[in-house]
């Protein structure tokens, strides 16, 4: 494994990692279309350590949400990396929500990483995503 690289199935994350996630960037979202290619976009998330869960509010028509709901129980990748040459990428199982209670949960997570109100578009929906991997370097 090169040097600074590590793997975790391990939990607690290090102090080093949430710390890391906390920070309010951005993350490269990786979702698969019906024919296998690679989907990749930009997104802000939420992380919740306790849940194990990351968080993307989105458009349920969004083609990153129409990806997991054509494939229930698909393997997603979420990638924060900082200006220099530390990243963390969770992974996981990512799920669609269009319910209220999670959107407000989001929607609140949302707020307080990134300091203002996302905007909820009608049609609003939330992926969760399931983290079973960490991996990170530099971090």
């Amino acid at each position: 494994m090169p040097e600074g690289h590590r793997d975790t199935q391990s939990w607690p994350l290090s102090a080093e990692i949430e710390e890391f996630l906390a920070e309010p960037g951005q993350a490269i979202l990786v979702t698969h279309r019906p024919n296998g290619t690679p989907h990749v976009v930009p997104v802000s998330f939420t992380w919740d350590s306790e849940a194990r869960l990351a968080r993307v509010l989105t458009g349920a028509q969004s083609k990153k949400a129409r990806n997991l709901i054509a494939a229930p129980g698909s393997r997603v990748a979420l990638c924060q990396r900082d200006n220099v040459s530390s990243w963390v990428t969770l992974e996981g199982t990512g799920t669609v929500y269009e319910d209220p209670e999670r959107l407000a949960d989001g929607a609140r997570r949302y707020a307080e990483r990134y300091g203002k109100d996302w905007l909820n578009p009608p049609g609003a929906a939330v992926i969760e995503i399931a983290v079973d991997l960490v991996m990170a370097r530099n971090v």
